[in-house]
This record gives structure tokens, C-alpha cells and sequence, in this order.
């Protein structure tokens, strides 16, 4: 049986389509995914996202594993800042895509759904004699995520602390209701907002005071559109096990020069593989939709593979991101490809497909 968040009853209740999502029993769509996408670029969405896996780290070594394990390097950060990263195996393929967070009291981590127990067995197999305890938070809390250009100010006087003036990929532990939280100024849909996460307990009241402000329950079919016109990789689909962070020009968060981690020597050597695709994106000619797994095609002769792709509403285009031979990934490249045995027109084009206006 699929897990369910604290947030589960409220979607049945409220109409919601239910799906198996890495396990658990989550919120698909409420409305329409288009209208729920159309909320979160003009005024402000609510997601649950309290399926992620919310782990922390303490111990006089707990700096010392996240690097062990850390493509970036968490040693320059900040108090209060939060950083993206990946960890790979040790042969350069991507194990998760992940936040850390650094407190003036230890350490955190954000790790995706589906490969929580995975990362949590890879910390333990990477932790040796080192003095760090991880606490598997997860199912003690609940995490949603307000997303859009209405977010900052519908959240303005809900926690001790003013939220709208963190910078970007920063934190703040407060409190909400009187109990202690976390907000951060991080999200997945290529939109600003805040990303809260609650006592268990308050998950219910948190999120129907969200309502109350005025954001709309959206559900992952909306957050998989507009992650794809942000062009922001999908565990499952842009990273896997076999595609490594060069592939997926992820370069900018891999740090060679920190010191030693897992899957450094390999990612070395992959750094410099001509022959490895790489993650592309596509604009397709009509409004057809390629699917992942759909064949990328130039003279019938294969050079990739679709990895998502999606009819993108803020944009009115078809769009897709793919792995392609690397010859084949400059803007402006032609190709075709295979929906269902028929071919489609389409062309590279930079990456990402949308981006706010700031």
C-alpha cells in the first residue's frame, strides 16, 4: 500500500485525482493541469511535497559525510543557505539531485521521494568512523511549497520573521503558530516562492491557512509542466544511475577541486567522454507530444532519446528535453522525432524554455 502524507485526507476531500508517486498516494490534478500551471505563473499555487525525504545530519563530522558524499562543495556555505547538488555512485552516475541546508547547529538534506532509503543506506555504507548521526525526518513533518508571483506577499506575517527578505536558495528557522519551522526561498517550478516545512501536526492548518490567503492546490501533473519549461531535470527521467552531471550540464554544481567524493575519479574521466549524450532541448513544429523513450531521429539515423516532454501552456508549444549525440545539440539543429511511428519536425533549441521575469 502506497504511503499517505498528513495532507492525503484533505485531497480525497476535496476532489482530487489520486496517483502512485514513488510510493505514495499523492494529489495528480485538482482542476486541470493547465489551469492549475496558468495559477502558479500568475498568482500562486500550493503544492504537498511532503512525500520528499527530509533528512538531518549532527555530530562533529556531519560537514565531513555530506562531503563524502556531496558533488558541491557544502564547506562555503553559509549559515541559513541552501545549495543544490547531486550524489553520484562511483561510477559517476547520478544516485539523487538534492538540497543541503546549513544551520548554525548542524546540517540538513532534501532528497527525492523514491530515493530516500537509497540515499539513507549510501550515507550510512559512506560514513566509516566519522561522528555523524542522520535522523530520518520525514515522516515527523510536512513540507509544502507556495510557488508564484503572489507567493512572498500571501505568506507576509504568517511566521516570526519576514520570509520576503531571504535571498534565494536561503533559510529561515521561525516559527509558525507557535511552533518551530523552516521557510525557504526554494522551489521547482521556475517561479519565486517559499518552501515550508511543519511539525506533522500543523501540516493540515498550515496548508488550509495558505488556502485562506489565497494560493490554489495544484497537484504534480502542473508541477511536472512547469518544471519542464524551467527545464529543470526530473529524477527518473533527465538523472539516473547512468547519466552523470556533465550529461545533464549539470557541470556548475559538481566542485573537483573541494577534495575527495564518491564518484569523483569517475567523473573525471567522464568529464572528458566525447562520446556520452547530452541533455538537449527540443521545440517540436506541431502540438503533438513526444514522450519520454520517444526516438530522436536525423536522415533515420538515431542520435538520442526523449527524456520529458510535454505541451507547455505558458508557452503554447510543444517541447521536450532529450539526450542527444553531442554533435547534435547546438541551437538551431534539426531532427525528427518518432510519436507513436510518425515522425515530427523539431529543433534544438537553448535551454531553459522559460524563464521569469525578475
Amino acid at each position: 500500500m502506497a504511503q499517505r502524507t498528513i495532507l492525503h485526507d484533505w485531497h480525497a476531500a476535496h476532489g482530487a485525482r489520486m496517483v502512485d508517486f514513488a510510493g505514495w498516494d499523492m494529489p495528480v490534478q485538482y482542476t486541470s493541469i493547465i489551469d492549475e500551471h496558468t495559477t502558479v505563473r500568475t498568482a500562486a499555487g500550493l503544492f504537498d511535497i511532503s512525500h520528499m525525504g527530509r533528512l538531518s545530519f549532527s555530530g562533529g563530522d556531519a560537514l565531513a559525510l555530506i562531503q563524502r558524499v556531496f558533488t558541491n562543495n557544502a564547506a562555503t556555505m553559509k549559515d541559513f543557505q541552501a545549495r543544490y547538488g547531486l550524489v553520484c555512485n562511483d561510477q559517476g552516475g547520478i544516485r539523487d539531485d538534492i538540497l543541503v541546508y546549513r544551520w548554525p547547529y548542524g546540517w540538513a538534506m532534501v532528497v527525492n521521494a523514491g530515493n530516500r532509503t537509497k540515499i539513507i543506506d549510501w550515507l550510512a555504507d559512506s560514513k566509516g568512523p566519522l561522528d555523524a548521526q542522520v535522523v530520518d525526518q520525514t515522516l515527523d513533518t510536512c513540507m509544502v511549497a507556495v510557488q508564484g508571483p503572489k507567493a512572498l506577499e500571501l505568506c507576509a506575517g504568517m511566521f516570526e520573521g519576514d520570509p520576503s527578505k531571504l535571498a534565494y536558495y536561503h533559510a529561515l528557522p521561525t516559527r509558525y503558530q507557535g511552533a518551530n519551522c523552516v521557510v525557504s526561498r526554494t522551489g521547482y517550478t521556475g517561479e519565486d516562492g517559499l518552501e515550508i516545512m511543519v511539525g506533522v501536526k500543523q501540516g493540515v492548518q498550515l496548508w488550509e491557512d495558505l488556502l485562506k490567503r489565497g494560493a490554489r492546490p495544484c497537484g504534480l501533473g502542473a508541477r511536472d509542466t512547469l518544471r519542464l519549461e524551467a527545464a529543470m531535470p526530473l529524477y527518473g527521467h533527465e538523472l539516473s544511475e547512468e547519466i552523470d552531471p556533465y550529461q545533464a550540464g549539470l557541470a556548475w554544481a559538481v566542485k573537483l577541486d573541494k577534495g575527495e567524493f564518491r564518484g569523483k575519479d569517475a567523473l573525471i574521466r567522464r568529464k572528458e567522454d566525447k562520446t556520452l549524450r547530452q541533455r538537449a532541448g527540443l521545440e517540436l513544429a506541431g502540438k503533438r507530444i513526444a514522450r519520454e523513450g520517444a526516438a530522436v531521429k536525423t536522415g533515420g539515423a538515431s542520435i538520442g532519446v526523449v527524456s520529458s516532454g510535454t505541451f507547455a501552456p505558458t508557452l503554447n508549444k510543444s517541447i521536450a528535453m532529450a539526450y542527444l549525440d553531442a554533435a547534435f545539440t547546438k541551437p538551431g539543429t534539426t531532427c525528427q522525432i518518432d510519436i507513436r511511428g510518425k515522425d515530427e519536425s523539431a529543433a534544438v533549441v537553448p535551454l531553459p524554455f522559460y524563464k521569469r521575469v525578475r
